[in-house]
């Protein structure tokens, strides 16, 4: 009960205002609009099927004429199966060439209805797979193409094309529902109520061919894609035993996709990330933290990040592991991207408690977090200067000394000086709590803070237009900087009706003051 009452006296005195633990924690925001930006190259949402080899993949291939289009609609309506299959055949060329495919002119032509209706026919597979493939090269547009498939009624009949006896009719279906899924929220949602979760991973099995499990795992990630909504509990509690198995898997391409996936529902909240350490996958991901393939890294540390974005028990799971122990090498990876998430990675965990921040500070990181908020990229000294700020409202004072030894002083008072407000608050809330804590060591930092121009960047901060800053630089100045020292009262003249009176006892030369 006592440690509980000090933890609070201590949060009380320490704590910046409006500092909460949901402040202090941070899922992806401003981390991830640069992966937002590249769409995340790792990971197209939908995909073109276009074969290695085809007649009509070279450059030159021409833009259909109406009357071509109308020729290939009008022939694709055969009732000759023959003209049929090669009429769709030269559809479905049309889209998969690499460059500028048609889309638009194909869905105009009124081809699409026809196409669907191309799935049913179950005696011509061929014609199925042919249908299917031109269907999928639609879906690979815009939103606006994806749904003109989907209003055309092809998902239940791709759903159906699942228990085709006919692999390949089956792989198409398999691709063409990636893509549709991979559309939004909304077409995902909508593929999962016409029952697609159940019979997609049926497909996990070691009787598949290597080529088609890939195509499962990236329908799998775009199934657990989108925060807005998320994707149903329900389907997350079906596809979690499948990441499971997956996760062990050599191929690369699977590895990469079921980590995305995790990262993606460790993304969703609390509940989703009880979810995945309630499925027992956690120890298997921990250790790709140290993949030697960097998209495996990558995707690992995206997805132990958005664990520890969680609750203080839900960290605790991941440090459990043994996680702090990839970080040295993490912390000097050659690639910044790595570097600035393995600094985010630290900053939630100096948000935790204090047996979490002594984890930080006994595997040796906090030098290399400080490394970084001297000489990282932008990006990557704004995570270390929350890393720093977090310990120093979750450490206690032996904790937050450390870190003072470890020379963080004038690394940190340099950020004061930058543009971006949000970071210079996140120092000015770090150095003041720095402040707070040192006890007798005031003096010496304040010294420390004056000899780095930390002293004049506070004083300029007085007079910033954020009020959150020049209220806290003003702050400061007063408690820690201000020149204002009780007078001896003793020297002090004494006031009289005939006003200061000065001691006449006072030598005064006797050839009087000269000027």
């Amino acid at each position: 009960m006592a440690t509980d009452l000090n933890a609070k006296g201590r949060t009380h005195l320490f704590k910046n205002k409006g500092k909460d633990a949901d402040e202090m924690r941070r899922r992806r925001t401003e981390v991830t609009v640069e992966i937002r930006k590249n769409k995340r190259d790792q990971h197209v949402l939908k995909r073109r099927n276009v074969p290695i080899q085809d007649s009509t993949d070279s450059d030159d291939t021409e833009k259909p004429t109406s009357q071509s289009l109308q020729s290939i609609v009008e022939n694709a309506a055969s009732s000759d199966p023959t003209v049929q299959l090669n009429a769709v055949q030269a559809a479905r060329k049309l889209l998969s060439s690499d460059r500028n495919p048609p889309i638009d002119d194909l869905i105009s032509s009124g081809i699409l209805p026809i196409l669907v209706e191309c799935l049913l026919k179950d005696d011509n597979p061929s014609l199925q797979f042919e249908a299917a493939w031109a269907l999928t090269n639609i879906a690979s547009g815009t939103s606006q193409q994806t749904q003109a498939v989907v209003n055309a009624g092809a998902v239940p009949l791709f759903l159906r094309l699942l228990t085709s006896h006919h692999q390949n009719v089956c792989e198409q279906a398999v691709w063409a529902l990636g893509n549709i899924i991979g559309d939004g929220p909304q077409c995902r949602d909508y593929v999962i109520k016409l029952g697609a979760v159940k019979p997609l991973l049926n497909f996990i099995n070691p009787n598949i061919p290597l080529p088609f499990l890939r195509n499962v795992a990236w329908v799998i990630v775009n199934l657990c894609r989108n925060k807005e909504p998320p994707p149903p509990l329900e389907t997350i509690q079906e596809i979690l035993p499948a990441l499971c198995q997956l996760i062990h898997h050599t191929d690369i391409n699977i590895l990469v996709d079921t980590v995305w996936a995790l990262s993606y529902l460790t993304d969703g909240g609390n509940e989703q990330i009880q979810m995945v350490i309630d499925s027992g996958v956690v120890p298997f991901l921990v250790p790709l933290l140290s993949h030697v393939d960097v998209k495996v890294q990558t995707a690992a540390l995206r997805a132990v990040g958005n664990i520890v974005t969680g609750t203080d028990d839900q960290t605790q799971i991941v440090l459990n592991c043994d996680a702090l122990s990839h970080f040295p090498s993490l912390l000097t990876h050659p690639k910044e991207k790595i570097n600035k998430e393995a600094v985010w990675f630290l900053s939630n965990i100096t948000a935790g408690n204090q047996s979490q921040v002594q984890a930080v500070i006994d595997a040796g990181l906090i030098s290399l977090i400080i490394h970084h908020l001297m000489r990282g990229d932008f990006q990557t000294k704004k995570e270390a200067a929350w890393a720093i700020s977090n310990l120093t409202i979750s450490g206690n004072k032996e904790q937050v000394a450390k870190v003072v030894e470890n020379g963080v002083i004038s690394p940190f008072c340099d950020l004061l000086g930058v543009k971006d407000t949000q970071v210079v608050n996140v120092v000015l809330d770090g150095i003041n709590n720095i402040l707070k804590m040192a006890g007798d060591d005031v003096d010496r930092i304040c010294t420390m803070i004056e000899e780095c121009g930390g002293l004049d960047k506070i004083e300029a901060l007085q007079n910033h237009e954020n009020e959150d800053i020049y209220k806290l630089a003003y702050e400061i100045i007063d408690h820690y900087f201000s020149d204002d020292t009780e007078e001896d009262p003793n020297l002090a003249p004494e006031a009289s009706s005939q006003g200061y009176q000065f001691d006449p006892s006072a030598s005064v030369p006797q050839e009087g003051f000269k000027f």
